[in-house]
């Protein structure tokens, strides 16, 4: 059963950055889409960033140009880089793992955008 821990959050400044890991139980990047995905209070829950096998990425509207989803296949983990944060970026964000007949989730770190 894969297994993701993640790790990264906390609080940052408007403008500030802040870099997401989600370390996998094993070497599943070759045969797993990943992503993350965050959730407000109050919100629905929304697609971040993916990454498929073949290193083609995908980055919901609201993050192109600031935020950068990555693999390090030695490392077993998967990060996301988030610069010039916003307050609107505050949410809790998930590791997902997905290959069609089986996903996982990861168990979530708490993003806090304030001054």
């Amino acid at each position: 059963q894969v297994q993701l821990v993640e790790s990264g959050g906390g609080l940052v400044q408007p403008g500030g950055s802040l870099r997401l890991s989600c370390a996998a139980s094993g070497n599943i990047f070759n045969s797993y889409v990943m992503a993350w995905y965050r959730q407000a209070p109050g919100k629905q829950r929304e697609l971040v960033a993916a990454i498929r096998p073949g290193g083609r990425t995908d980055y919901a509207d609201f993050v192109k140009g600031r935020f950068t989803i990555s693999r390090d296949y030695a490392k077993n983990t998967l990060y996301l880089q988030m610069n010039n944060l916003k307050p609107e970026d505050t949410a809790v964000y998930y590791c997902y793992a997905d290959r069609g007949p089986s996903y996982r989730w990861g168990q979530g770190t708490q993003v806090t955008v304030s001054s």
